[in-house]
């Protein structure tokens, strides 16, 4: 007995030992379960640092990458203006307009075929099994079912596609004809360019060339690519004056780098050295890219020379203004130029040494140089077209009430062939008239807005115009307005069944139509002179001897109202006292050597009655000082200016920053007497802004 019981505290004493033993290997791998854990653990956590890191350098790397990137591209300045094509006035013979593309919506939508859902009958033994025909009855009765849902699904797709095709056909059709109207219209523009070059025209080919020099469009990010150009036809030269990049177009920093101890991106400067030179090296390229441009575009041999003017618009020392400083300047023969190798020429060397140009030699801090000489002597009155006037005759666009605006707009489309109509003027919903093309090919619904604006019509406006013609269900949609449209705005209408109508056109429009309108304030009527030969169009910086006797100036513009403004100036620019200043409300100087009329609109310097301290008389144009109006808003601006059997013509440009503008000075000329400069320098704060830049106390 006491061995059983023995034998019994034995097994159990085996059984505790088994289980303490099983407890303790437990426990063991427990605890290297969880020092396996916190190892994984620390290892993901280095794995990720790791990437972490190795991300944040390679965001640095791609940044210095791009940053590389962009010093090549300053370097091939020159040579991506080589590798392009040259201008011309001819359109490209490839087709400009792409042929319709369907896309998608030009495959059919597949229809289902009865064939696949056929269900076979039971055969064999399975023929006879009980239910066997019922059965086959049911799956042949839903697959007959499916097929006839398919094939309703699919027909209904198609009708869709069809739908769709042809709405997006619609529309191309409608952008296509657009498309052809405007190079049709460009091609006729630029045949009559042509044509007055072939005639010689001093105008047409200052026009060309300005052309010349703005129409490349793949200079790098940051670079004006804006330039202006005079003519000498006697001397066959041409200047071109060329806004120049600034500084900062070459990146400050060299590279990034990704320092690890301090988890931080560290921007390592370009060494100041290396930065200006190479803007040198880039204002450079430039200028010979610029050159290569004009020779390349001369194929009728009309130049015997080319200066160029590089400037750049930076901050005087002397005045602390914003001013044009020239840094860079250089005058080259055909002959010359025609000998260079420019794919293989070192940019500063071959301006500066083998062209006897002139570059800054701390551009940076834009230190100029001495610019080529840009006057220029017409040889004799130039046949320059007449500009289009202004005034239509009949009501004033600008205070006509809003209502009859409508009604004229829909008059006028009316008699161009369209049913319209206008629309009530709540509840429109954008749409001031309604009018269907009859055409039954290209007919259709169009919607047209009209807005009496003063100033350029916003972009949002276009985009607006859009939206109401999809609402609306219609083809076409038609902005009218008496002022203009910037270039976002042509840009959204550009390949949209959008049609954009500016003041000018709308003037147009109106007179082939037959119907009153014009644009702002009837025009003063011209001063009467003799007409014997036409006017010769003048562009900024051009300059002539001035016949003996009294200078004559009419201002014609549409659009926003506007006075000439005359100011006598003396050796330094400065009016010598307030009765210098010639505007509406003082019209007379010096006993009448400079009388104003009252309309504002004409004036007349008699030069031979002005005193020897008077140097310089100033004419102005400047826009209406209780309103917001800019030069963009003038419609069709030109100054005349008559002396003698001499005629001259200026056309302000259309600056919308600019609500003054100096448009042209008389000045004493040690050798030639009195001379006429047409100079077109703006200010944005109107008269006040012109009467300080010359000395005027303005209150």
């Amino acid at each position: 007995m006491w061995s059983v019981l023995a034998e019994a505290q034995r097994e159990q004493h085996r059984r505790a030992e088994e289980q303490r033993r099983a407890a303790a290997a437990a426990q063991r791998e427990q605890e290297r379960a969880r020092r396996e854990a916190q190892r994984a653990a620390a290892r993901g956590e280095r794995e990720a640092l790791r990437a972490y890191q190795q991300g944040r350098e390679s965001d640095a790397a791609r940044r210095t990458a791009e940053l590389d990137g962009r010093v090549a591209e300053l370097r091939g300045v020159l040579a991506a203006g080589l590798a392009g094509p040259g201008f011309s006035l001819a359109l490209p013979e490839r087709p400009v307009v792409p042929p319709f593309d369907p896309g998608p919506l030009g495959v059919p939508v597949p229809m289902p075929d009865q064939n696949w859902y056929l269900v076979p009958p039971p055969a064999g033994p399975q023929a006879y099994q009980p239910g066997a025909r019922r059965q086959w009855e049911e799956q042949a009765a839903r697959a007959r079912a499916r097929f006839e849902h398919d094939w309703q699904a699919a027909w209904a797709a198609e009708q869709h596609r069809q739908r769709q095709l042809a709405d997006h056909r619609a529309r191309y059709d409608a952008w296509a004809a657009e498309r052809h109207r405007l190079l049709a219209g460009q091609s006729a523009q630029a045949g009559l360019l042509a044509g007055r070059l072939r005639a010689g025209e001093a105008a047409a080919v200052a026009e060309y060339f300005e052309a010349v020099v703005d129409w490349r469009e793949d200079w790098p990010d940051g670079f004006p690519a804006d330039g202006e150009t005079s003519w000498d036809a006697a001397a066959r030269r041409l200047v071109v004056r060329w806004e120049l990049p600034p500084y900062e177009v070459v990146p400050a920093v060299g590279r990034y780098r990704y320092v690890r101890s301090d988890d931080r991106e560290d921007e390592v400067a370009r060494p100041a050295g290396q930065r200006r030179e190479l803007y040198r090296e880039v204002l450079a390229q430039s200028a010979l890219r610029v050159l290569a441009e004009v020779f390349r575009a001369d194929r009728e041999g009309l130049l015997g020379s080319v200066g160029l003017n590089g400037v750049l618009v930076a901050t005087d020392p002397a005045t602390g203004r914003d001013a044009e400083r020239c840094l860079l300047a250089v005058e080259v023969d055909r002959e010359v130029f025609a000998g260079l190798a420019l794919d293989r020429v070192a940019a500063v060397d071959c301006l500066v040494g083998a062209l006897g140009g002139r570059l800054s030699a701390r551009p940076e801090k834009a230190e100029p140089v001495a610019e080529v000489p840009a006057s220029v002597e017409p040889v004799g009155p130039v046949a320059a077209p007449e500009p289009v006037a202004a005034d239509g005759g009949g009501p004033d666009l600008f205070e006509m009430d809003p209502l009859e605006f409508e009604e004229l707009i829909a008059e006028l489309f009316r008699r161009r062939g369209l049913r319209t109509s206008t629309t009530a003027r709540s509840g429109d919903e954008g749409v001031d008239v309604l009018a269907e093309d009859p055409d039954p090919i290209t007919g259709g619904k169009i919607v047209i807005q009209a807005k009496r604006y003063r100033r350029t019509v916003p972009p949002s406006a276009v985009r607006d115009l859009e939206s109401t013609m999809r609402r609306q269900g219609a083809n076409r949609g038609i902005l009218v307005t008496t002022a203009g449209f910037g270039p976002g705005s042509r840009k959204h209408a550009e390949g949209q069944p959008l049609t954009l109508v500016d003041g000018p056109m709308l003037l147009e429009l109106l007179r082939e139509q037959g119907l009153p309108g014009r644009l702002g304030p009837a025009a003063a009527p011209a001063i009467p002179v003799q007409r014997s030969s036409p006017a010769a169009e003048l562009t900024p910086g051009q300059n002539l001897v001035l016949p003996h006797g009294e200078l004559r100036v009419l201002f014609r513009a549409g659009g926003a109202a506007a006075d000439l403004t005359l100011l006598l100036l003396d050796a330094d620019g400065r009016v010598r006292r307030d009765e210098d200043f010639v505007f509406y409300h003082q019209p007379s100087a010096e006993r009448g050597a400079v009388t104003l009329d009252p309309a504002g609109r004409s004036a007349t310097v008699r030069t031979g009655r002005l005193p020897d301290s008077v140097r310089r008389v100033a004419v102005s144009v400047n826009l209406d000082a209780d309103g917001d109006g800019t030069c963009a808003d003038l419609v069709d601006p030109a100054v005349e200016l008559s002396s003698g059997d001499g005629r001259w013509v200026f056309r302000p440009p259309a600056d919308p920053a600019v609500s003054a503008m100096l448009v042209a000075e008389v000045y004493r000329h040690p050798a030639d007497g009195w001379k006429l400069r047409a100079v077109g320098q703006g200010w944005s704060d109107g008269l006040a802004g012109l009467a300080r830049a010359h000395g005027v106390d303005v209150a």
